[in-house]
């Protein structure tokens, strides 16, 4: 009943706009999350081991503020409908260009190109979003927009599990090859966005208000200086909520099959279960966010992942597990569902196309070590267990992400306007 309501509130513009910018997100996440389910496949395929082929996952997150920087920067320029078209088409390409990859370091290469496009659709579709969607309401929509990001794995694991034994082609047909071509789909996304969503109503304003006074548009490198404290204050909020996420995601189904010894089927159930917990803890605190506020939705949320670390890392069998997992989501998923929000807000007019997604990015780039690091801390003082290391991670970025949130400011319902008075 309150998505109709927040939903039935919207006009027609900011429905389109919403919808695009979600599917954007989404499908962004569909194509980065086919090469998580696929690194075996193509390790198989290049005869080489996996390690050699999860470097592609390194490339794709390591080049993602490249992007975040590029687009945003057009995006100030040119606009935000424009800039997002291509960005769409640019990732939909450089997935295609993956699935005819014929050797691994190609492959490598159309893979940095993919985190160069996938890095700036989040921040211009965001900004896009918020500069069209009205105030009130804003939180529950953050929600909403941020888990795409789960639906996107969520599809990808689907694609996969329904498709890929029922492709056993050679060549370019090979069955990983296909997934990925399937993958370059997203570009029909730009049609949609070409006539069915209207320009950013705050970027056309200030496009005309610079006219007026004879201003230059777009970004300027002064507008860094201007800004910066507001800036790093993003980008160490990203970082521990990057920790935050990967910290709880990435080696976890790893502890479930080595430490607990479960299947890969009942891993994937856990797996599973905790996914739409974190979709029901995103668009939830998103949505409390909007009485509550943003900071103090998000410190609450991470405070309340620390009482689900025993169900989540010390229990054993696979329905406890589940809860544990679907519970530590909900709360981990739950503060990031604030956070496109909170991004938007917190950022100045004039650099809300780049601010937001070059935080976010360089967040993640910060923490892009965080599988190997756990690892290695499990092997040397835990026994190789991960357990104790997942519990330790949890209980110190927890404290982190609430102690970062709460020194910041707070800018619930802020007018989204680009120029500033």
């Amino acid at each position: 009943m309150g998505f109709l309501t927040e939903w039935g509130s919207l006009t027609k513009t900011q429905r389109s706009t919403f919808i695009a910018c979600f599917l954007g997100w989404t499908l962004d996440a569909f194509d980065f999350f086919l090469l998580t389910v696929c690194l075996k496949a193509i390790a198989t395929d290049f005869h080489v081991g996996i390690k050699q082929v999860a470097e592609a996952i390194f490339w794709t997150l390591a080049m993602r503020p490249v992007g975040a920087f590029l687009f945003g920067a057009m995006a100030e320029r040119w606009g935000r409908r424009p800039t997002l078209m291509i960005n769409i088409v640019a990732f939909s390409v450089f997935e295609l260009a993956s699935a005819f990859a014929p050797t691994l370091p190609i492959f490598l290469v159309c893979r940095a190109l993919f985190g160069v496009a996938m890095g700036g659709e989040w921040g211009v579709g965001a900004a896009l979003a918020f500069e069209t969607l009205p105030a009130k309401g804003r939180g529950f929509f953050s929600g909403v927009l941020q888990e795409g990001y789960v639906v996107g794995n969520l599809l990808a694991a689907a694609t996969y599990g329904l498709l890929f034994s029922h492709l056993h082609g050679t060549g370019i047909w090979t069955g990983w090859r296909v997934l990925f071509m399937i993958g370059a789909t997203p570009a029909l996304l730009a049609f949609y966005l070409r006539f069915q969503v209207a320009e950013s109503p705050s970027w056309l304003k200030a496009r005309e208000e610079k006219r007026r006074v004879g201003a230059g548009s777009g970004f300027h490198w002064a507008l860094v200086g201007k800004y910066l404290p507001s800036f790093l204050f993003l980008v160490v909020l990203m970082t521990a909520m990057t920790f935050f996420s990967h910290g709880t995601q990435d080696l976890y189904p790893t502890f479930l099959e080595k430490d607990r010894g479960f299947s890969s089927g009942a891993a994937g159930l856990v797996i599973v279960i905790g996914s739409l917990g974190a979709l029901l803890g995103g668009i939830l605190c998103g949505a409390v966010s909007e009485r509550f506020g943003r900071r103090k939705t998000i410190v609450v949320a991470a405070l309340l992942a620390l009482p689900m670390i025993p169900l989540w890392a010390w229990s054993h069998g696979v329905v406890t597990m589940a809860a544990g997992g679907f519970l530590m989501q909900m709360m981990v998923q739950g503060a990031w569902g604030v956070i496109p929000a909170h991004l938007n807000e917190l950022s100045p007019g004039p650099v809300r196309a780049v601010f937001p997604g070059l935080a976010y990015q360089l967040g993640n780039l910060l923490s892009s070590r965080n599988g190997p690091l756990q690892a290695a801390l499990a092997t040397r003082f835990a026994g190789g267990l991960l357990g104790p290391v997942l519990s330790g991670t949890v209980l110190l970025v927890a404290f982190v992400v609430a102690g970062v949130t709460a020194l910041g400011p707070e800018a619930k319902g802020t007018e989204m306007a680009v120029v500033e008075r």
